[in-house]
């Protein structure tokens, strides 16, 4: 093994929670770096579909210390939002290594051994800042389909332009199938396969839900369905694996553009996607829209249930002294996983690192103000 760089503290992703703890660390004064697998920061946004839009306004967009530039009441593109945490990765100088993409963690001389495609470190203290899910999840049975149907999952997805002329089934009606569907019913006849969701009973983009229903329903989030209250403790475990209503695209939206409903799809007949119902359809593309896996196989250390998830609390491991969880669903509230909620988690996870001694004004958010800087307006949508 080649020579570790010892650092005291590694934070392992660069998106918006591993920003957010990089700016409380670095108003605490603790040496760190941030890892980051992609070549630029807001790469996992800049790698999403091209019609994808934020479902929370600018308002809410913005991490610690650096608002979300433009009118309140917007929503952001994808781009966007990758340009924005480049731009404030930047305002604030934090270190980020790219092209650093870890692929083992185990404890080693009183602290943990980093191993990444980009070089090792030797660390006191690491916080996992991304999500677990990383590999996409396809049914097995997708590669009895026939060679000449064109298949993508939503993570590779960009626009209609990649695939194939011809019909496409959408599998998966949670809210990246439906806007999926959406995106391409417009040129060609378009299936949407899965069980109803559910949906938001209201437009998140009218007047009176900017000024009203947005505030509330990030309020009830954010305050109220925490693991400090009742009601959010009796929450979470359904959140955590309940699929998420369709929030912006309701079922007639679906049904107006020419989105064809149809029940889930369960095999393969003849190299044709089959439903539940028996129909077999004729297809030319399947778009899997169907999630990903967890995986934290590349964590060696014994802090996982049975489930396969972390134990920590609040983000913080006993099981393992200066190991840190950010980001995670509903790690402390409803919006833990959120831009607009990894910040509180971040600020709680650095206050436990620097300990109790360093709170008060130096872990307070630094205002535009106090910074003299003023961030550059985002490409239009």
């Amino acid at each position: 093994m080649t020579s570790a760089e010892r650092i005291p503290v590694v934070v392992v992703g660069g998106g918006q929670a591993g920003l957010a703890v990089g700016y409380y660390l670095q108003r605490a004064r603790m040496p760190f770096v941030i890892l980051e697998a992609g070549r630029r920061v807001g790469d996992s946004w800049r790698e999403r579909w091209d019609s994808l839009r934020l479902f929370s306004p600018s308002f809410y967009d913005g991490l610690p210390g650096m608002r979300f530039p433009g009118p309140a009441f917007t929503w952001p593109t994808k781009d966007q939002m990758a340009d924005y945490l480049e731009q404030y990765a930047g305002a604030f100088q934090l270190p980020v290594r790219f092209g650093a993409r870890v692929t083992h963690i185990r404890r080693q001389d009183n602290g943990y051994l980093v191993q990444t495609t980009g070089g090792d470190f030797l660390a006191g203290q690491v916080v996992i800042a991304m999500s677990s899910y990383r590999a996409p999840r396809i049914p097995r049975f997708a590669d009895q389909l026939d060679s000449g149907i064109l298949q993508v999952h939503s993570h590779n997805y960009r626009n209609p332009a990649q695939l194939h002329p011809g019909p496409v089934l959408v599998v998966g009606a949670g809210n990246s199938g439906a806007d999926i569907a959406m995106d391409l019913v417009a040129t060609r006849p378009t299936w949407l396969a899965g069980r109803e969701v559910g949906h938001i009973p209201f437009r998140i983009e009218t007047p009176q839900a900017r000024y009203l229903l947005v505030h509330a329903v990030r309020f009830v989030g954010h305050m109220v369905l925490t693991v400090d209250t009742p009601m959010g403790r009796k929450a979470r475990p359904k959140m955590l694996h309940a699929a998420t209503p369709l929030v912006r695209i309701k079922p007639r939206d679906l049904v107006k553009a020419g989105v064809q409903r149809v029940p889930r799809v369960t095999g393969a007949v003849h190299g044709k996607p089959q439903l539940e119902d028996g129909r077999v359809l004729e297809v030319s593309n399947v778009v899997w829209s169907t999630g990903y896996q967890q995986d934290w196989s590349w964590i060696d250390l014994p802090i996982f249930d049975a489930n396969g998830e972390p134990r920590h609390e609040k983000g913080i491991v006993e099981e393992a002294p200066g190991f840190y969880f950010v980001g995670l669903h509903f790690q402390y509230s409803a919006t833990s996983a959120t831009v607009n909620g990894v910040g509180r988690d971040a600020r709680r996870v650095v206050r436990e690192i620097v300990g109790t001694g360093a709170g008060g004004a130096i872990m307070q958010p630094v205002s535009l103000r106090e910074r003299r800087w003023k961030p550059a307006p985002l490409a239009a949508a």
